[in-house]
Order: C-alpha cells, then structure tokens, then sequence
C-alpha cells in the first residue's frame, strides 16, 4: 500500500507540474488575445484583465496600415510551393535511398542528412543568389525554403518507405507498372501520414522564416507576415492594442493548421521513427 500511495503521490506531482508549467505557457497567448480586442488606452497596461468594451477597429487598422493583406498572399504564395516541391522531391528521394542502399546512394543520403544540423553560410549565399540572379526575388526565396527544408523531410519519409515491403515494388513491376506509375500509384498513396507531417511541419517552418526572407527579399511588396509584423512593430511599438492583433492575426493560420493537423505530426513522427 504504502508503495501505491508514493506512486500515486509521484504521479499528483508531476501533472501538477505539468499543468503549472503549461499554464505558464499560455500566459503570453491570453495577454496577446485579450489585449488585441482592447481600446489603445486600456491595453496600455498589458494585463490580463478583460477589456471594457470589446473592439475589432484593431484588425481592421493593421490590416489596412501593416498591408497584411499583401503580405499574407506572399506568405501563402513561397510557404505553400515550397511545401508542395519539397515533399514531391523529399518523397522522390527517400524512395530511392530507402529501396537501393548502394555505397553511393548511403553517401548522397548522408550528405542530404546533414543539412539538418550544417549552419548557413549567408555570406556565401547571398553571392550564388546575386550570381545566379535570384535574389530579391519570389523564386528565389521559394527555392531557398526548399533548400532548407529538402533534409529533414527526406530523413523523415525515409523512415516510412523502409516499411513499406519491397513485394510490392515487384508484384507492380510484374503488372507491367512502370517507374513513375509505381511511385505515384502505389507507393505513394501508403506514404499518406509521413508525406502530411512531412508537408505541415515544412509549411509551419517556412511560414515563421523570419532570417531568410530579410537578407533576399529587398521589396516590401515581397515582404512575407514575419517582415511585415516587423516592420509594423517599429512603426507602432507603443501601440499594444495593435501589435496585439497584428500577432494575433499573423498566428492564427499556423495555430488553426497545427490543431487541424496535429495526429497527423504526433502519429507521423513517431511512426517514421520506428524502423530507419
């Protein structure tokens, strides 16, 4: 009994903990929620106590003074085709890494993986980018997200082709299934968890790039959200009501994606991680 009961204890304590912590946590969202909704005199202040009149003039100044608008276009625009290029490529590659473990292809995979934890060279970067003259540019920005992102999501998919059996590689080829037709139409369609985790978290990552589109991206009219909150925060840092909502509505995408998609990232991960 007595062994149960420090279990028991343990167990109290440490969900304690856990709730305190995330609590914690969440402090910074509802200061950001409630003071989004508040007139400029009242979320001077910046407290958590609700607002005495609830006001939505807020959204529609940042969106009319930030140039949200255009910036959320952007965002889409190099966040959504670099997550489609990237998991098509990402898909391609861990295929055949995973199917013929050649002395070559464990060295081309090695290398790929290695990007994950390899720094940016900027400096370097930036003269490829004005070389090839794709700098200050959509495509550019798009091919660099890629780039970035190309490492970790074939690391990930990896893991998943390597459970798929190779019987079917070979009941296809024996139907007659070509090489692409074999991909597309039957590898694929079972890779669906690793491809969705892969393309979310690709989308979340590139969504938040705040390094990458500040030393290419020279037009404000290319600027994507995290530029653009930037720039509204130096304009109106003593403005909280407006920062407030300008975060808010910068935020809301990414959290309405993760909470949509989330057994999708949490089953992916721990999936993938099972047999490499």
């Amino acid at each position: 009994m007595n062994s149960k009961r420090k279990k028991t204890a343990k167990n109290v304590v440490k969900n304690g903990m856990a709730w305190i912590v995330s609590l914690v946590m969440l402090v910074p969202v509802l200061l950001i929620l409630v003071n989004a909704f508040k007139p400029a005199e009242e979320a001077i202040r910046m407290n958590l106590t609700l607002p005495k009149e609830w006001t939505l003039t807020n959204f529609i100044t940042v969106i009319q003074k930030g140039k949200l608008g255009q910036s959320f276009l952007n965002s889409f625009l190099y966040a959504g085709s670099a997550t489609v290029i990237t998991v098509c490529l990402g898909a391609m590659a861990a295929y055949v890494f995973s199917r013929r473990r050649t002395r070559r292809n464990s060295a081309v995979y090695m290398y790929m993986v290695l990007g994950i934890v390899i720094p940016i060279n900027y400096v370097a970067l930036m003269k490829v980018m004005q070389a090839i003259r794709l700098n200050n540019s959509a495509l550019g920005i798009i091919l660099l997200y890629v780039a970035m992102q190309l490492p970790f999501t074939i690391f990930l998919i990896y893991g998943f082709v390597s459970k798929v059996p190779t019987e079917l590689d070979e009941a296809a080829v024996i139907d007659g299934c070509g090489p692409f037709r074999l991909f597309f139409s039957i590898i694929l369609p079972m890779l669906k968890p690793s491809i969705i985790t892969a393309g979310v978290l690709c989308f979340l990552n590139t969504w938040n790039e705040f390094i990458m589109p500040l030393y290419f991206l020279n037009s404000s009219e290319k600027w994507p959200v995290t530029l653009a909150i930037y720039n509204f925060f130096g304009q109106y840092e003593t403005n909280w009501n407006l920062i407030c909502a300008d975060v808010l509505l910068t935020c809301l995408p990414v959290i309405v994606m993760y909470l949509v998609c989330q057994k999708y990232i949490v089953g992916g991960q721990t999936a993938g991680a099972v047999k490499g």
